[in-house]
């Protein structure tokens, strides 16, 4: 039985490289590289393991790069495969012997795997015939971070997320830094929020050594550099070191030490060569030495947060100068929602503080500053310290806020009860105003519209407009007063809300709140645009929670208007930075959509294993049940089984849904549900379903909700023989969804109406209708319904489907987009050029797409470049 082995993580391709070259009755020369300590030998130790009797190794060693054949000699006999460890370091002779017997395989063929280091001093001669021999080449990477939390566990340490990006950063990602701090660094080192990592005790002796050997003034220059961190400008490091204007020679010095390395910048800035390296030279420096010099490089640096923290770090016990200036400094990033560096700071505050009642609540406000940020991992981390503290509201404030972003909906409920019960508004708004906020991320979570509204209009009565619970309450009211029936009201707000905070981390919950609206109104050009600018993190430190949001509703956005391959890429991206936040609420939407797409397409594994991942962790909050149960209906429905449809929206006809997922335009479940219960023979019951729902979307006047519930009335009317009833239904439908860039529904729209059309004895006219959406989805790549739309019209017996057409087909307004998009231009450019709007454009795009049979702006270049399509 063979063992796996923990530095293995992440080398399984690696090793099926090797164990591929073994197995093949060829000659080969395998080099394997990566820089010291990646995990060369360990990958030779498996692969050694897995072949017997037939293999041999060898070591090189520096000091016998001179003794002839002193390799070969290891070696001994004939192997069939040899493995030459730090081979850089072999003979000359060896190699040569080596080459020539793969080369030429008198004794039958030779497999050698040649393990080599990155090490600078390696002689050139040596480099460049293994090199040249190599007739296969494997580069080991340094490990992800998750790859670094999966090593960790080998090791018998779980790591939280947080904790593994900061090893990984810390070490680089190498194997054996990590496997080496594992087992020197105390066990609880790592259940902590951010510690200050050591150098592993190999890395430290090292740089002792570098240090030993530098004169005093280019070891007083590496200290400064490991004082102020990576990319520091030379003249800070040497004026911190008292150094004059003849620095280069020293800095030879330093970095022939191996202390310092200059950025990719050139010789203007420089640093320690890694995190390592630079916690090695300050632990050297003694706690005196290394307060003394941080304290002096405060003085040189103009941004407060690092100055900071180079203060914080010259502070062995509390001071409450430094304390208040963290405080206040940590007031001013929050208020601009820069949450990530104000947990920082509140977190230093906290320990340099040494009145218990407010180093207790700078603690408590630096989980909270750190969930706002999206790092729920770390949070919790900090939970038992929090727990242990004596109860307050802002305790159970950020409890409850946590429970919230962790989808645990009744802890929610009563952690934040119990503190909005403690709270006195009156002598504490702030954090008062704080709870509300947590109640409007409830609410939102409930899809509780009313109650958002209601406690949005709290916070803000009670603190001043520009404080950050206000912002972030009036961010999501808008939704509220959405799913109340006032959009009008909530976009008017969104765009005074948007005049009024135009930068910083705010803005971007702003403008991910009226994303998120707009695409609910159906003014999707606009909900996109939103969307994109606040997916990144880089607002000042943005929130992750709110980047995974306008990740999912973007994804949404890009579903409904047919850029599946762009949804996927999108969900793609926000997956691990779910995983790393440990942010669970986030989780549903962005897998509806991916459920979605691979359904469509019919590939079933994908779908499945989305679906999965929909499903995973706790389900308390409406917010992950409803994506979880259209993700599964999404299944069902492309497999044609309407009764697994129902089974699976079933759950939100029930009293505990409620709330905002009837809404038009925000959950489209409805018109499933109905569609699979006309399919199901349930007519009377579909009748009843349908009435309120239309009845609501025509209050609303939602375009895209009663095209789609329409969809539905039609499918009933023709089930009960009604055909001119269903016949003004579906052209309703259609007719409503031409202005709107809903590629997928107006497809699903027109396959409904063929189906009734056939069933009708309308051969020829469901003909038509099932080629129109054919072409549709087959632009989508949903393949599941073009075979069906094949099917339909194979027994509708007229003609068979058209294959794909030609540019001549287009109208002169089609043909004027075709050329314009085909160029690179986007919607918006294209429409200043035509004077057209933006929907006019993406609904001749959307005609184009089904005329040619493809599927992407990039399909379309192509066409237009290729010869005999008429362009």
């Amino acid at each position: 039985m063979v063992h796996r082995r923990p530095q293995l993580i992440a080398r399984a391709a690696a090793l099926a490289v090797l164990d591929n070259a073994a197995a093949r009755d060829e000659p080969a020369f395998v080099l394997v590289t990566g820089p010291a300590g990646v995990g060369r030998t360990a990958l030779a130790d498996e692969f050694a393991a897995r072949h017997g009797s037939g293999l041999r190794r060898a070591t090189g060693v520096p000091w016998e790069t001179g003794r002839g054949g002193g390799v070969l000699g290891q070696l001994g006999g004939e192997p069939e495969v040899a493995i030459v460890d730090d081979a850089q370091w072999a003979d000359a002779e060896s190699l040569r012997a080596l080459v020539s017997a793969v080369r030429h395989g008198e004794s039958g063929p030779l497999v050698v795997a040649t393990c080599v280091s990155g090490d600078p001093h390696v002689p050139a001669a040596t480099l460049e015939l293994l090199h040249r021999a190599a007739t296969t080449t494997i580069r080991l990477e340094p490990l992800t971070a998750p790859e670094v939390g999966e090593l960790a566990a080998a090791h018998g340490v779980l790591l939280h997320p947080s904790m593994a990006e900061r090893l990984w950063r810390h070490t680089g990602g190498i194997p054996r830094h990590i496997v080496q701090l594992l087992a020197e660094v105390p066990p609880s080192t790592w259940a902590r929020f951010d510690p200050d990592l050591p150098a592993p005790a190999a890395v430290a002796a090292r740089v002792r050594e570098g240090l030993d050997s530098c004169s005093a003034e280019a070891r007083r220059l590496a200290e400064a550099f490991a004082v102020l961190g990576a990319g520091t400008a030379v003249r800070d490091a040497a004026s911190l070191a008292g150094i004059g204007t003849d620095v280069l020679p020293l800095l030879d010095e330093a970095c022939a030490a191996g202390l310092v390395a200059f950025a990719p910048r050139g010789l203007t800035e420089a640093g320690p060569p890694d995190e390592m390296v630079r916690a090695a030279v300050l632990a050297a420096m003694g706690p005196a030495a290394a307060a003394d010099a941080h304290r002096r490089a405060a003085d040189l640096i103009d941004d407060p947060v690092r100055r900071m923290h180079l203060l914080v770090a010259a502070s062995p016990v509390p001071d409450a100068a430094v304390a208040d200036r963290l405080d206040e400094l940590a007031a001013e990033r929050a208020a601009e929602g820069a949450w990530g560096v104000a947990a920082s700071l509140l977190s230093d505050a906290s320990r340099l503080t040494d009145d218990r009642l407010l180093r207790e609540s700078r603690l408590t406000r630096a989980v909270d500053a750190l969930i706002g940020a999206g790092d729920a991992f770390a949070a919790a981390a900090l939970v038992p310290a929090v727990e242990s503290l004596r109860e307050t509201p802002l305790r159970n404030a950020v409890l409850g806020y946590l429970a919230i972003v962790r989808g645990r909906a009744a802890e929610a409920e009563t952690r934040l009860g119990r503190a909005w019960d403690l709270v006195n508004a009156e002598r504490e708004p702030e954090v008062a105003a704080l709870i509300c906020q947590r109640y409007v991320l409830h609410s939102l979570s409930r899809c509780q519209a009313g109650d958002m509204v209601r406690w949005a209009d709290r916070a803000i009565s009670l603190v001043r407009p520009d404080a950050p619970a206000a912002v972030e309450a009036a961010a999501i009211r808008g939704l509220g007063l959405a799913g109340s029936g006032r959009a009008d009201e909530a976009l008017a707000g969104y765009d005074a809300l948007a005049e009024r905070v135009q930068h910083g981390a705010q803005a971007q919950r702003i403008l991910m709140g009226r994303g998120w609206l707009n695409l609910m109104v159906d003014a999707i050009d606009e909900a996109r645009t939103d969307l994109e600018i606040s997916v990144p993190t880089t607002f000042l430190g943005g929130s992750t929670r709110i980047s995974l949001w306008a990740r999912g509703w973007l994804a949404r956005a890009q579903f409904v208007t047919g850029e599946w391959d762009d949804a996927l890429r999108t969900v793609a991206e926000a997956e691990p930075l779910l995983d790393r936040s440990g942010i669970v609420l986030a989780g549903p939407l962005l897998a509806w959509t991916t459920v979605a797409v691979h359904a469509l397409r019919g590939d079933w594994d994908r779908a499945e294993e989305a679906l999965r991942r929909a499903d995973a962790g706790p389900q308390d909050y409406e917010i992950m049940r409803v994506p979880s149960c259209l993700a599964r209906a999404q299944i069902a429905e492309a497999r044609a089984d309407s009764a697994g449809v129902l089974r699976a929206l079933r759950p939100l006809t029930l009293p505990w849904a409620g709330g905002s997922i009837d809404e038009p335009g925000y959950w489209p479940w409805a018109e499933m549900y109905a569609h699979a219960l006309v399919l199901e023979g349930k007519t009377a019951e579909a009748d009843a379903f349908l009435v309120p729902h239309e009845r609501l979307a025509a209050q609303r006047d939602r375009a895209s909700a009663r095209a789609r519930l329409g969809a539905a009335r039609g499918r009933l009317r023709g089930t009960r023989g009604d055909l001119d009833g269903a016949r003004a239904a579906f052209d309703e439908a259609v007719g409503l969804l031409e202005d709107l860039p809903l590629r997928y529904d107006l497809a699903r729209v027109n396959f409904a109406y063929g189906q009734i059309l056939r069933r009708a004895g309308k051969r020829r006219e469901a003909d038509t209708v099932f080629t129109t959406a054919r072409d549709a989805f087959a632009a989508l790549g949903a393949a599941t319904y073009v075979a069906r739309c094949d099917r339909e019209l194979k027994a509708g017996g007229v003609h068979a489907p058209r294959g794909d057409r030609g540019f001549d087909e287009l109208t002169p307004q089609e043909e004027a987009v075709s050329q314009l998009v085909a160029s690179g231009l986007s919607n918006r450019e294209v429409a200043a050029e035509l004077f057209l709007s933006t929907k006019t454009v993406q609904y001749h795009l959307t005609r184009i797409y089904a005329k040619l049979g493809i599927r992407s702006r990039a399909e379309l270049a192509a066409r237009r470049r290729s010869p005999g399509d008429g362009s």
